[in-house]
């Protein structure tokens, strides 16, 4: 379900939650599948995939997204808007939009224009005013007002991908669906999930190779650990809890 009226930005992944943290003296986990276990694209074991997010379930038990909203419809919005530009970008403006305007109904009743205003330190805030305008007319005209909770249907609003789709899949519906931004795309390909050239390549890999039970939070996860530990210039791979399982090489050494 959303969360609603959140006060501040959802639990990260904490230096000090990472930093040297101790082993346990327990079994070396195969990199490689067993008889009869998936593998993923690069050949990392079930057994050490289902190793990788029990550590991220251990760190972060209930990892949330760090956009703001109240609802599914301004959970929609703000992932509309979150394209090219950061999740605090976007909280800072539409932090006083939503007090205003957290319905389809009342976001027509603004305008274009005085949404543009309020979207404006956005990145193609201009564009962006016109898909919020259209999908809120969308969801107004032919669904009552209300997200659908349907994937398909949700791709056909305009402004809406397959990522925010899922991302609204996720966390208004509840669907363990992978939303493969730049940072889990980054991450799947660098600790062995998956070895897809795309988006929907790297989705599926997932899909198939993530243990049922952390499908709800995978994604969310992932985004962490690529946010604030496995960055795109510098992995920091000195305190990553997972850097023994990981197939990126070569390690980045601690400075």
């Amino acid at each position: 379900m959303a969360r609603k009226n959140p006060t501040k930005p959802a639990a990260s992944i904490p230096p000090s939650a990472v930093k040297n943290k101790p082993r346990n003296p327990r079994k070396s986990v195969s990199t490689t599948a067993p008889k009869g276990r998936p593998q993923t694209a690069k050949g990392l074991g079930g057994a050490a995939v289902s190793e990788i997010f029990r550590r991220f379930e251990e760190i972060t038990p209930e990892p949330k997204g760090e956009l703001e909203h109240s609802n599914p419809y301004t959970l929609l919005v703000a992932v509309v808007l979150s394209a090219q530009a950061t999740d605090a970008g976007v909280n800072k403006a539409t932090r006083p939009l939503f007090k205003i305007a957290d319905t389809p109904e009342k976001m027509l009743a603004l305008g274009e224009d005085t949404v543009r205003d309020y979207i404006k330190t956005i990145g193609l805030y201009r564009n962006k005013a016109k898909n919020v305008m259209a999908l809120s007319a969308k969801l107004v005209a032919e669904h009552g007002g209300q997200v659908p909770a349907d994937r398909d249907t949700l791709e056909t609003l305009p402004g809406v991908g397959r990522k925010t789709a899922n991302v609204v899949m996720n966390m208004a519906f509840g669907h363990p669906t992978m939303a493969v931004d730049t940072h889990v795309f980054r991450v799947a390909n660098r600790i062995g999930l998956s070895a897809g050239k795309n988006p929907l390549m790297v989705e599926e890999d997932l899909m198939r190779c993530v243990p049922k039970a952390y499908g709800l939070h995978a994604h969310h996860w992932l985004i962490l650990h690529g946010r604030y530990l496995c960055k795109a210039r510098k992995p920091e791979c000195w305190r990553c809890p997972i850097a023994d399982l990981c197939r990126f090489t070569p390690k980045t050494p601690a400075p």
